[in-house]
């Protein structure tokens, strides 16, 4: 059998498929792995590159592979998905990434390291405990209303609420509703708590971390969009322009053009959607609070032309570029004034 010079291996829970070419391109392996099978199989090959889709476990798998020695490569799946020739199965997938692997145009993604995943995991997790603190503000003041008790609009205001649900001596709320809600409010603090508790580690990473420090010093990026861009953009480097960065991240209009004739739509919301959120939600934010970016003549004529929420995009769009230069040239941002 020829010497392998690529892998292509398909993940998957239990079951693993490897395709192998020579150096001619010619198949010289394919074969099914169990899981506990992988790393001994791969330690008894000759070093080569492997392909890897990057999906669940990806990461994992790359760095324990790269540390056998192997040159590990993680493509973004729906770029591999073009290479499937027919029916899609395990051995048509490894193939597939076999083939996209050895492709010069290939865009690859940057292996984490274990801190990066860690501190994602942060924000996943503080990302879902607010979903459920949203639903549970949203069923507590729904109940309540169905008794004509309301009260006004935002987070802060929700206290009110639970003021009254707890007090025992207001009639106007039945006593086995109250014991209902009184659940519900007490799990709506429990996650309160939970969330105050994974931003205090935020913080403390965001402290510790001179990438994020860097780029909360950008107007309308404080230290939860810098530790989310910090963790989620292994090497900058990997994009060309800041552009490129933006377009990413889906704040770029998606084109449908030909014959020479250009079309744009709205953005392509391709890339990564949390990112992406916070980027608008703090460029919103910086729209209505800060007096710098209200005198911004930039930010001003594009106010005569357009809606606030595509101004907001805009904005998000330009935040993301600034982020990407200070992340490439490891210097806290400076406005344009004191840069001239």
């Amino acid at each position: 059998m020829s010497e392998i010079t690529t892998i292509g291996l398909d993940l998957a829970k239990h079951v693993f498929q490897a395709h192998g070419i020579d150096a001619e391109g010619t198949t010289v392996l394919r074969k099914r792995l169990r899981r506990g099978q992988v790393l001994a199989f791969f330690s008894r090959i000759p070093r080569c590159v492997v392909g890897l889709e990057a999906c669940a476990t990806a990461h994992y798998w790359a760095r324990e592979l790269g540390a056998l020695g192997h040159e590990v490569r993680l493509m973004p799946a729906q770029y591999v998905k073009a290479y499937i020739k027919r029916n899609k199965h395990d051995a048509a997938d490894a193939e597939a990434i076999c083939e996209a692997v050895q492709r010069p145009t290939m865009r690859f993604v940057p292996v984490k390291t274990t801190e990066q995943q860690a501190t994602a995991l942060l924000h996943r997790g503080r990302e879902q405990l607010v979903r459920q603190r949203t639903m549970l503000v949203n069923a507590l003041r729904a109940h309540l209303a169905e008794f004509g008790m309301v009260a006004a609009q935002g987070l802060r205001n929700v206290g009110e609420l639970i003021a009254i649900v707890r007090d025992d001596g207001d009639t106007r709320l039945p006593d086995v509703a109250r014991q209902v809600l009184q659940v519900l409010a007490a799990q709506l603090e429990q996650i309160e708590a939970a969330i105050a508790a994974l931003e205090k580690q935020l913080m403390a990473w965001h402290k510790t971390n001179a990438v994020s420090q860097r780029l909360a010093s950008i107007p309308g990026i404080g230290p939860i969009i810098a530790t989310a861009i910090a963790t989620t953009v292994a090497d900058p480097g990997v994009f060309r322009s800041g552009r490129e960065f933006a377009a990413w991240l889906g704040l770029v209009p998606r084109q449908n053009s030909t014959g020479g004739k250009t079309r744009l739509g709205g953005i392509t919301k391709r890339g990564n959607r949390y990112l992406r959120r916070l980027l608008i939600n703090g460029a919103s934010a910086n729209l209505l609070r800060s007096k710098a970016t209200k005198a911004d003549p930039w930010v001003i004529g594009i106010r005569r032309r357009r809606p606030p929420l595509v101004v907001a995009v805009a904005l998000a769009n330009k935040t993301a570029r600034i982020a990407w230069a200070v992340m490439l040239r490891q210097k806290e941002y400076q406005p344009r004034a004191l840069a001239a």
